[in-house]
């Protein structure tokens, strides 16, 4: 008679699928919890310490690593030689193991979880089984995720354990592996004290496949973090609309919220192709987004907004008068929500409980994995040192913040203009820094005069900095510490402008 063995952790539709393989002929094997779940459902199911002759031990610790487990499980049925010392040591076969482990990433994200707790709900029999069972994947079906329960027992309820063909069992055998892979790297991620271990353990969640990617021709899918474990949706982004996010809006709504997350006070921020076009900071948050518009309206159109307060219906009435892509906010109220969800093509992203932006940053690169801490420098003002014979004026050094927290949103060569709390200006991604800066001011045009200006890298020679105050900008900061520093620092000397040296660059590549 084939036997499976059932030990799970998350037991859902582990009676539907257990009833299938009884009814199909198949002797179950069980253990402690699920042991109990399939007999309170009137599921014939055999314990564990039956078959290996050995209690449970050590408080549940050791039970299914035995011979007779591991050796139902592992023995080739295609060599004689193994068949001959499964007979000889009383070994019977095992067809089918459905598993999956126990619940560490529920139990790390416990309040108050301490290490001994965690460390219990490190399983150990579940992925030594898995882990055999996959290897010999031609012999045995596993079946770790109850996503796959219902096709497993649609095919053995139609044609029996002989209908789990070896490419299904290759399929879920893979599955297996990625399900023991996965957790191993969360408690190795939880384990480890070091921010650049000796081995990275990075590992995701398939949280969507994507119609496509950055292009129609491109496959695409997003994948989330294990360890966030009640979040709605990725980062704990919660879709209030319809429709589905793509690929780039996935892109644009983490440009939009990285750079949101800059502020206490009431803030919006537009991002286009990822990179801010319009942000700006104020009171109530509706003059914000209409001052953040006003930024440059043009690039605004389909673009994706993020905002850190929530959206009421005023707010709602005058977004609704443009495209958008995204709308990221911590909630919208219910007149919002309906006027909203009407407009087509605009996904809601409620971000109330969101992850804010990690403190490690990857990049791939051919053949490996380029990794660094997040730049979460934020602008503080007291760190700077005024260069220029002018100061910065109170207002003007309020000003140089605004725009210091903006620039390091913005693709290098980044320059920023702002005033009164917003830009009028942004451009980078250009492969020199004056070019940056003469584009800043034509998007700004008449409000270039009286702004401030960010500058995410020192300048190179003195013409960005002439270009700047021959538009009308009075103050700037950037990093300094070029050899020509003391060029740039005539320039403003020259046009009676205030420089300030940050100490600090934000290179965005």
């Amino acid at each position: 008679m084939p036997r499976a063995l059932i030990s799970v952790a998350d037991k859902t539709g582990v009676d539907q699928i257990a009833w299938a393989l009884h009814k199909a002929g198949i002797e179950i094997i069980s253990t402690g919890g699920t042991l109990k779940s399939l007999r309170d459902a009137g599921i014939p199911a055999t314990p564990v310490d039956e078959i290996t002759r050995f209690p449970e031990l050590f408080d549940g610790r050791v039970k299914t690593l035995h011979p007779a487990i591991h050796g139902g499980i592992m023995f080739r049925r295609d060599l004689a030689e193994h068949h001959q010392q499964a007979v000889q040591y009383g070994i019977e076969p095992i067809d089918v193991l459905i598993c999956n482990l126990y619940p560490f990433e529920a139990t790390i994200n416990q309040p108050g979880v301490t290490d001994e707790g965690a460390i219990e709900n490190i399983d150990i029999g579940g992925p030594a089984m898995i882990r055999a069972a996959a290897k010999n994947h031609q012999h045995v079906a596993v079946v770790v995720d109850p996503d796959d329960y219902k096709r497993v027992t649609s095919i053995i309820a139609e044609h029996g354990i002989h209908g789990l063909d070896q490419q299904l069992k290759r399929e879920l055998a893979a599955r297996a592996f990625e399900h023991s892979a996965a957790y191993d790297s969360l408690i190795a991620s939880w384990m480890s004290t070091d921010r650049f271990p000796g081995e990275l353990t990075l590992t995701g969640r398939r949280l969507a496949s994507l119609r496509y990617g950055e292009n129609p021709h491109q496959q695409a899918a997003v994948y989330e973090f294990p360890g966030t474990a009640g979040l709605h949706g990725i980062g704990g982004w919660a879709l209030r609309s319809s429709g589905e996010m793509s690929y780039n809006n996935y892109l644009d709504a983490t440009a939009a919220w990285g750079a949101v997350c800059e502020f206490d006070s009431p803030a919006a921020v537009i991002v286009k192709h990822s990179v801010p076009c319009g942000v700006a900071v104020d009171t109530d948050i509706v003059a914000a987004f209409e001052r953040a518009l006003a930024g440059d309206p043009v690039s605004a159109f389909g673009g994706v907004i993020a905002l850190n307060r929530p959206v009421s219906e005023e707010l709602a009435i005058i977004i609704a008068r443009r495209k958008y892509d995204v709308l990221l906010a911590p909630g919208f109220d219910e007149a919002a929500s309906e006027r909203l969800e009407k407009r087509k093509g605009l996904r809601l992203l409620d971000t109330l409980g969101a992850l804010r932006p990690g403190s490690q940053d990857y990049r791939i690169i051919p053949g490996g994995i380029l990794a660094q801490t997040t730049d979460l420098a934020t602008a503080d003002v007291s760190t700077w040192s005024t260069v220029t014979n002018r100061e910065p004026t109170a207002d003007e050094l309020d000003q140089l913040a605004f725009a210091w927290s903006v620039v390091k949103h913005v693709k290098s060569n980044a320059i920023v203009l702002g005033r009164e709390n917003g830009t009028v200006g942004v451009c980078g991604g250009q492969p020199n820094r004056v070019d940056s800066v003469r584009m800043a001011i034509e998007r700004a045009g008449d409000r270039a005069t009286g702004s401030v200006l960010a500058s995410d890298a020192f300048f190179p020679f003195a013409d960005g900095v002439e270009e700047a105050v021959r538009a009308g900008v009075t103050a700037i900061a950037q990093p300094g510490g070029s050899t020509r520093d003391s060029e740039t620092i005539a320039a403003a000397n020259d046009a009676g402008a205030a420089m300030v040296f940050t100490g600090i660059r934000h290179f965005r590549h």
